[in-house]
């Protein structure tokens, strides 16, 4: 992949804080903190400073924190760690997640999207939040994505569907349906849904990741991709016609495969990303290869979006001991992308 160079005057990165009561706080101050061993593209945080003064001070995370705007956190981003501030306020109880923290939460959200809409930031970077407090104040999304999405439609005045990708070092995997429950995939999966998320996906690599021909291994939904109707119908009747009329748009994309065989290291060498047919097909493979290295992206939206591939570890936050490899690696995703897609455009 062609890496570009960043010009420096370029917007840098929005970090959203995440769920306050999590480990976001105290992840975004330990990769400042790394900044310069791990080659940390500049980013600003988008929180409550007394929150991040407060987990600043746990044993080995004292840093120098200012206070700032988008447009000069760059300049700050040397010497101390930019913080730009929320007008909500939050309750500092790490591992005790509350709903009176959800303003702010969605607050961090909601003006990440609003500086990459205005070209005071280059890409919206996550860290994660939890579901019930949100639905306990009231948030009627299904999750961070579909809000993301949301914003985005109401920027672009149109509807806008997000593609969830777990992108590793080894290993890019969609699933085309994700929070649903097992026993609700065969129905929801349709020629459509694998169309459409197999169409995303394939613009995303070609425009943000710089794949000229990006070559996509579908996979069965039934062991041995339904062994010819033996085992399922779906295979045949549903995910063939799929991959037929991707091919036909000359996508390059084939399945559908078996998936107990499409992730040891030959057969990914044969492709860029799998695409695959519910949540735990596809992030089991993605998070075995490369747990701490691998990143939450989502495609089809007018933005760059990037998290880290794990949640708000309640059970550990404000311990100090929360590992900071999967932001660090989103951090450094976002960039790469927002980087290719301004040399493509």
């Amino acid at each position: 992949m062609t890496i570009v160079a960043r010009a420096s005057n370029a917007p840098i990165l929005a970090l959203t804080c995440g769920d306050p009561s999590g480990i976001g706080p105290e992840i975004a101050i330990a990769v400042w903190q790394a900044r310069d061993s791990a080659a940390v593209p500049p980013f600003y945080l988008l929180s409550d400073p007394a929150l991040v003064v407060a987990r600043a001070q746990m044993p080995g995370l004292e840093i120098a924190i200012e206070h700032t705007t988008p447009e000069k956190a760059a300049e700050v981003f040397s010497r101390a760690l930019p913080v730009v501030p929320l007008k909500a306020r939050f309750h500092d109880r790490p591992g005790h997640p509350d709903a009176a923290n959800a303003a702010g939460i969605i607050e961090a959200i909601d003006r990440g999207v609003d500086d990459v809409f205005a070209g005071r930031a280059a890409a919206v970077v996550t860290c994660p939040i939890a579901k019930k407090p949100l639905y306990d104040a009231g948030f009627r999304f299904p999750g961070h994505t579909e809000y993301l999405a949301h914003l985005a439609g109401t920027k672009v005045g149109k509807a806008v569907t997000p593609v969830m990708m777990l992108a590793g070092p080894d290993l890019r995997a969609v699933p085309v349906t994700i929070h649903i429950a097992l026993s609700e995939v065969p129905g929801a999966l349709t020629r459509d849904a694998i169309e459409e998320t197999a169409r995303i996906t394939a613009q995303d690599l070609r425009t943000r990741f710089g794949i000229a021909k990006p070559r996509l291994a579908v996979s069965g939904l039934n062991p041995h991709a339904g062994e010819g109707g033996a085992m399922g119908h779906e295979d045949e009747a549903v995910i063939r016609p799929a991959v037929e009329a991707l091919r036909a748009e000359g996508i390059d994309a084939f399945g559908p495969l078996p998936a107990d065989t499409m992730f040891h290291p030959r057969a990914r060498a044969g492709y860029d990303v799998a695409i695959c047919m519910y949540h735990d097909q596809a992030l089991i493979p993605a998070k075995a290869l490369a747990f701490d290295e691998t990143v939450n992206v989502t495609l089809g939206l007018p933005f760059i979006r990037t998290s880290p591939d794990h949640g708000t570890a309640f059970d550990i936050a404000g311990k100090g001991i929360a590992r900071a490899d999967s932001l660090i690696a989103a951090l450094k995703l976002a960039r790469r992308l927002a980087d290719n897609e301004s040399h493509a455009s």
